[in-house]
């Protein structure tokens, strides 16, 4: 068998290498630099509303690690149940979702039995969206599970007033601009 010279060439210069003596210690990792300023930019409505986001979905996540559910995933079980007989493009709509990721994200929610698509009666070409039993248990237990700990930390930050307010500001933005 033929072998390069560049691969043979690499072998040797493996074979010639020092090894570290065992007693020698590992170099100590470089200190933590500065913060960066972001100066003007926390000014910006946006850069703050993605940065709160961000805080949000990351508690929002770890409280429902059991169940595996992401914020998407939990938005469209939620959509499901409060509107039984949508089909997924009304559904994928109203959550600001493009087809393909909607797709996607329906396929996940399907493979784990918490949700099912079927053909509109009305349209073949529409699937029409419901829970499954698994899918209403899941969902039950992600609410308990949000109440209990993502929101009361919320009300806990915030107070119930200010959360209030800001839940009427988010919507206006939501709706209005």
């Amino acid at each position: 068998m033929a072998v390069s010279r560049t691969a043979r060439a690499g072998a040797a210069k493996a074979r010639k290498r020092p090894t570290r003596p065992a007693s020698r210690p590992a170099p100590r990792p470089a200190p933590p630099a500065e913060a960066v300023q972001v100066g003007d930019l926390s000014e910006f409505l946006g850069y703050s509303l993605k940065r709160a986001q961000l805080r949000i979905f990351e508690d929002f996540i770890r409280c429902v690690a059991p169940l595996q559910l992401t914020p998407a995933q939990f938005s469209v079980l939620m959509l499901v149940e409060t509107n039984p007989g949508r089909n997924q493009t009304e559904i994928a709509s109203t959550l600001g979702i493009l087809r393909p990721n909607f797709v996607a994200l329906l396929d996940e929610l399907e493979s784990r039995d918490l949700c099912a698509r079927s053909r509109s009666s009305n349209d073949r070409r529409s699937h029409i969206l419901r829970l499954t039993e698994k899918g209403r248990a899941v969902l039950s237990r992600a609410r308990k599970l949000i109440e209990a700990r993502h929101e009361a930390r919320l009300r806990e930050l915030l107070g119930d007033h200010n959360r209030d307010l800001l839940l009427t500001m988010l919507g206006k933005i939501a709706r209005e601009f």
